[in-house]
């Protein structure tokens, strides 16, 4: 049996029988908010003419942490969304990605976060890019937490529908078997479905979503995928 047949739902376990421990994103811990300085400290606590201060003074717009997070990057955890404005008024790059890839979409696509993801979106920000150690996007990031708003968003914005990532899945098999079959995870099934997600790209084994659902007894899947 391939170690992946031992997938019983949970992200955790699928990525350790895969590859080991989840990179997962990391927001700005205590100490590192106390230590911040400059924009790094105006991004965190959203002080716009901070920002605006240090920018006109000359400050560059995309310092980084000891995470490689920018100022966008910490405003865009604590969902400061208008020093995120702020901040790419000023240059800051709206794509930039931190040490384990991962952009201001897909940052906000992880914590369920629709109002800072469409300020992402805004700002510059690029649903298509390519992000996070697996090379998925937020879209793929967003179904398998069955973030079904998200999803949305992210779909409105032309999100890649079928972008496979660096474990063959795509957003809809990440759906189904990272997710548990509840209705967030449904409603993410019928959004990608009715989108025009491909149903038969399947994984490394050659099993399609319907497959995965079907293993897994989850009828209401089986029903969006089969229509």
């Amino acid at each position: 049996m391939h170690r992946r047949d031992m997938f019983r739902g949970s992200l955790a376990l699928a990525v350790i029988a895969l590859a080991g421990p989840l990179p997962a994103q990391v927001p700005p811990g205590p100490d590192e908010i106390a230590a911040y300085q400059g924009l790094h400290r105006a991004a965190h606590a959203g002080d716009v003419a901070g920002i605006r201060q240090l920018l006109a003074a000359g400050a560059p717009p995309d310092p980084r942490d000891g995470r490689q997070r920018t100022p966008l990057h910490v405003a865009c955890h604590a969902r400061q969304r208008e020093a995120m404005r702020a901040l790419v008024a000023g240059k800051a790059d709206a794509k930039a990605v931190d040490a384990q890839n991962y952009d201001c979409i897909t940052i906000a696509a992880v914590a369920d976060d629709v109002p800072t993801l469409e300020t992402a979106i805004a700002i510059g920000g690029d649903a298509r890019q390519i992000t996070s150690p697996y090379q998925g996007t937020a879209l793929i990031a967003a179904a398998h937490l069955g973030h079904d708003g998200v999803v949305k968003t992210l779909i409105g914005a032309r999100a890649p529908l079928d972008h496979v990532n660096n474990l063959h899945w795509t957003a809809l098999i990440e759906a189904v078997i990272l997710g548990n079959g509840g209705p967030r995870h449904v409603e993410t099934v019928r959004l990608l479905v009715e989108a025009g997600a491909r149903r038969d790209l399947a994984d490394r084994e050659g099993r399609t979503p319907l497959d995965h659902a079907r293993s897994r007894g989850y009828a209401a899947m089986v029903a969006l995928l089969t229509k």
